[in-house]
């Protein structure tokens, strides 16, 4: 299992998830065009405080993955696991927690110098730095919000309605649109500088896959917040598709960093390396 891959999935951006609501609210986009709906649910992401989401698909080299997680927006952390049985049998954990990324949570392990866990710095992860994990076409995203993959979908000018649809007992209104990595650039201009940071983020971890356009379907609930999105493309190293489900909606999220004797700190390691220069 790739530490690349865990890191992967919180992919950026931001835009509201779905409700726990039953659905007994009008259905999203009654009275709105598609494209207007879309955009409502992405600046509704703001509004978030956390969320806990399931995903499942395809990355390009990685293979079949699925996972769940739990998110707190502010400050940053987040709460991991992953499978991937291309990579291995074993899931992989992931905290993120107070700027340190940690990966493992399994049997100590004989990379890890006995450790059982990891420590990487987050802020360093996807800019060449030498304590990121393995570069693979998932690399580089761990400090993004895994939300924003529907928000860049508001940058497309083909958004149609496809129908309603009950996602785990929740009415959902189901849009799908193509945008290509220009489009989603052209929409950036209308968002504040932080949102236009953390989606060309995102945007950026696309190209470096080799994609330029991307299929994307949105099911938005009654309160105008997405419930579920996917994503697919053709990468120049595979095909792409990812499916993120969303529940559990703005509450608390607590992550705890692992005890210090099961950490193998890389981050640190790097950093006094660096430092006896």
């Amino acid at each position: 299992m790739t530490a690349a891959l865990a890191a992967a999935l919180l992919a950026g951006g931001a835009v509201a998830c779905g409700s726990e609501k039953g659905g007994k609210g009008d259905k999203a986009g009654d009275d709105l065009s598609p494209a207007a709906a879309v955009k409502k649910a992405a600046r509704n992401s703001e509004e978030l405080k956390s969320f806990s989401f399931r995903m499942k698909g395809q990355a390009p080299e990685d293979g079949a993955f699925q996972g769940e997680a739990s998110m707190n927006v502010e400050p940053l952390a987040m709460r991991m696991k992953l499978s991937a049985p291309k990579q291995g049998p074993d899931k992989v954990e992931m905290r993120l927690v107070d700027g340190g990324l940690y990966l493992g949570g399994g049997k100590p392990s004989p990379e890890a110098d006995g450790k059982s866990w990891i420590k990487f710095d987050a802020k360093t992860l996807g800019k060449g730095a030498p304590n990121k994990p393995a570069p693979t076409s998932a690399t580089g995203t761990a400090e993004q919000n895994p939300a924003a993959e529907s928000a860049l979908l508001s940058g497309a000018d083909d958004v149609e309605k496809v129908g309603e649809e009950t996602i785990e007992g929740v009415e959902t209104t189901h849009y799908r649109g193509t945008v290509t990595l220009d489009q989603m650039r052209a929409e950036l201009k209308e968002k504040d500088a932080k949102t236009r940071e953390r989606q060309e983020k995102n945007i950026e971890k696309y190209e470096g896959m080799g994609l330029d356009k991307l299929s994307m379907d949105i099911w938005i609930d009654g309160d105008q917040h997405t419930k579920r999105f996917r994503t697919q493309g053709k990468a120049d190293k595979g095909k792409l598709d990812m499916t993120i489900t969303f529940f559990d909606v703005n509450k608390p999220v607590t992550v705890t960093a692992p005890p210090k004797k099961e950490v193998m700190d890389l981050a640190g390691m790097m950093k006094d390396a660096g430092g006896t220069r």
